[in-house]
């Protein structure tokens, strides 16, 4: 009853002009830092974990502003399942496109880390580029129904679910298909190594080495950034990444790490904060949250 209600308002506001959308999002985020305490207080314990210079004052000023953006950013996913491609592609500018082509011969993971604009950069591309990519099942059928369906409305790109494994998307990627991967989230024991991130053990999966190993593809990373009210968000693709992967897992997901820290030093409030990260920890160590 809530997802539907939920998606009902979100469908309602989806062809309102941006400048309004931005500051009913906001507020929609300042109500969620409210009442959500639960996820507030994960997002403290991470801004806790990485920025331990910072004052409380400071990361609770940080976290507001990431909920701000969350709930923007929330709303706005109306104007991606619902709304025109010519309104998707002027809600997401691309820049930096010529890295990627000058790498295109070849197949190419672009990297995506998970900033709060991380579905805009996505939604965005499909309405250009056939491409493949990993999601997770919701648990809310609705939802999930609907997610799919904002992933697939332009073109029709090859989705696998993390169950399928990598075998799949090295398939895709060998066929000349750029893979949007999202390696930056706690997903347990398996297929994971701990490496700092801020300087903290985080539980960190290895795929984008041994996918790119495997596929003999180059890493392009593609971060997508909220911009302030109308001006909507934007897409960077960055230089494909010289001498990776190497010979060592570790120091290829330890590079990975440091590249997604600079991008949060950049926009710390916007970086998902409200994800357990170090949820998993190693043997005999205390759980954060």
């Amino acid at each position: 009853m809530f997802t539907r209600l939920g998606l009902a308002v979100i469908w309602l506001l989806h062809s309102l002009p941006l400048a309004l959308l931005a500051p009913l999002g906001h507020a929609l985020g300042l109500a969620l830092y409210a009442l959500g305490r639960e996820r507030r207080e994960v997002a403290l314990t991470n801004l806790r974990l990485c920025f331990p210079q910072w004052s409380e004052t400071e990361r609770r000023r940080v976290a507001r502003r990431h909920f701000r953006a969350f709930g923007r950013s929330l709303i706005e996913h109306g104007t991606l399942w619902w709304s025109s491609r010519e309104r998707v592609q002027r809600l997401v500018r691309i820049e930096g496109l010529e890295h990627w082509q000058a790498v295109a011969d070849r197949p190419v993971i672009w990297l995506a880390p998970h900033f709060v604009g991380l579905d805009m950069g996505g939604v965005r591309l499909t309405a250009d580029y056939p491409l493949v990519s990993v999601y997770s099942h919701q648990k809310d059928p609705e939802f999930d129904a609907v997610l799919y369906h904002g992933r697939t409305r332009f073109v029709t790109p090859e989705l696998y679910s993390r169950q399928q494994g990598i075998r799949p998307v090295v398939k895709a990627l060998r066929k000349g298909l750029p893979f949007y991967y999202l390696p930056d989230m706690d997903f347990g024991d398996r297929d994971s190594i701990f490496v700092p991130f801020f300087g903290v053990p985080a539980a960190t999966i290895t795929g984008l080495a041994r996918i790119a190993r495997l596929a003999h593809a180059v890493v392009v990373p593609a971060v997508t950034r909220q911009l302030p009210g109308a001006d909507g968000y934007v897409l960077t693709f960055y230089p494909a990444w010289r001498d990776f992967p190497g010979d060592d897992d570790e120091r290829d997901t330890r590079r990975m790490n440091a590249f997604i820290e600079q991008r949060v030093l950049e926009m710390p409030e916007q970086y998902l904060w409200l994800h357990k990260r170090f949820k998993t920890r190693p043997r005999g160590e205390e759980k954060f949250y």
